[in-house]
């Protein structure tokens, strides 16, 4: 089957839009507010996703059934990268992370009334989410096996007792999706139940914000704790005892819009670094003259090119159903990894100017940073691959 690198007009058109609401709108509302999103007002939010709607790219990845454009993976691609050059641009057009993920788990996995009461007002920017897993030591973290949060069934329905941290969006969302142990242990590879929970329910107490090196996603990363939290059957989403496969449905494209969005930002510090080398002067000549800079600048298209590829090949897998667990770890890895190699490299060439609030680069880092943990560590990442090169060759040996 032939990969083609190229996008239909219709897609072209899309990105061209983005990248002008970027500039129009993104980007000055990032600057007002230094793109800390915990300062944002909701009014504000609001008012980016009215704009992106005007302008005809709100929720790209949403199917057209539930007000969305219906892009499939490798179409998002350029979209979610275009609407990354802004920290503040995925949020207008409600791509970002953790909602954008939710939704498109619902729409795999919820039911027809689930969908109406959840994925709706999720879709559309009305109400945020936030996907409950990770848990303080010993509970999951990059091991989602060591889920220790438990849900006990209930004459009329379950109640689930646990404790989550790190929630990303938690603050102001209006539902979580709640993973917890429904039978086994802590390490057992099964037993997981994903549940859709309101954030105002009894039992439902979101004790602190924490305190990050990143300030960019709206609602923060915040400590949960549930106590008693009652459920109804309908809560479930999916099935009973399957929610690490859903977890798997939702990861590996999240992952990949994620390196989506981040390359966006890498694209913006490596314009940043080059425009600046370009009038920069010193030494008698131009910054970019000099050649350890060109260097720099080299390497920076280098890592975004091959980025771009590895993920519009990740993408492809996704799209036609290809095994994709490999590859997407590969992509994750190398993106994140790359993208903090482009923001390091623009913020050395700009000197201090990098390091001061003139420019956004010291912003820029801050965000990318953490880019390297979520989402799966990228050791945890380097574990995965390698265990599954090694069970291949067992199995090729064997035979």
């Amino acid at each position: 089957m032939t990969i083609s690198f190229e996008h239909s007009a219709t897609v072209t058109a899309l990105v061209d839009r983005t990248r002008a609401y970027v500039r129009d709108v993104a980007l000055p509302v990032e600057q007002e507010y230094r793109g800390n999103a915990h300062a944002l007002p909701e009014d504000v939010r609001a008012r980016l996703q009215v704009e992106a709607k005007a302008a005809g790219i709100f929720a790209p990845h949403v199917s057209a059934e539930f007000g969305g454009l219906g892009l499939d993976m490798r179409d998002r691609a350029p979209v979610f990268e275009a609407a990354g050059y802004s920290l503040f641009g995925p949020l207008g057009l409600n791509c970002a992370a953790p909602d954008e993920g939710n939704m498109h788990l619902l729409e795999q996995v919820a039911s027809p009334g689930q969908k109406e009461r959840f994925l709706l007002p999720l879709a559309s920017g009305v109400t945020r989410s936030c996907f409950a897993m990770t848990e303080p030591a010993p509970g999951a973290g990059s091991d989602p096996t060591a889920l220790a949060t438990r849900a006990e069934r209930t004459a009329g329905g379950w109640v689930i007792n646990g404790r989550k941290w790190f929630i990303t969006g938690a603050h102001g969302a209006g539902f979580a999706i709640v993973m917890a142990r429904t039978s086994g242990d802590p390490g057992s590879r099964g037993g997981a139940t994903m549940f859709l929970v309101d954030t105002g329910a009894a039992g439902f107490t979101r004790i602190r914000d924490i305190d990050t090196l990143d300030e960019s996603m709206v609602g923060g990363h915040s400590e949960l704790v549930f106590d008693n939290l009652e459920v109804d059957d309908d809560a479930v989403l999916g099935e009973v005892d399957k929610g690490f496969e859903y977890a798997q449905v939702r990861l590996g494209p999240a992952r990949m819009t994620h390196c989506m969005r981040w390359l966006g930002t890498a694209r913006r510090a490596a314009d940043f670094a080059a425009e600046r080398a370009a009038t920069r002067k010193a030494f008698g000549g131009r910054l970019g003259d000099l050649g350890m800079v060109q260097q720099l600048i080299a390497d920076n298209e280098i890592d975004i090119e091959t980025s771009r590829a590895i993920t519009l090949k990740a993408c492809w897998d996704l799209d036609t159903g290809a095994p994709s667990a490999q590859i997407t770890s590969i992509a994750k890895t190398y993106v994140a990894e790359a993208v903090n190699r482009v923001v390091d490299r623009s913020f050395q060439i700009c000197g201090a100017l990098g390091v001061s609030g003139d420019a956004p680069l010291s912003r820029l880092y801050r965000e990318v940073r953490p880019f390297r943990i979520y989402d799966g560590p990228s050791e945890t990442h380097r574990w995965a691959i390698a265990r599954r090169v090694i069970r291949a060759a067992g199995q090729a040996g064997a035979r």
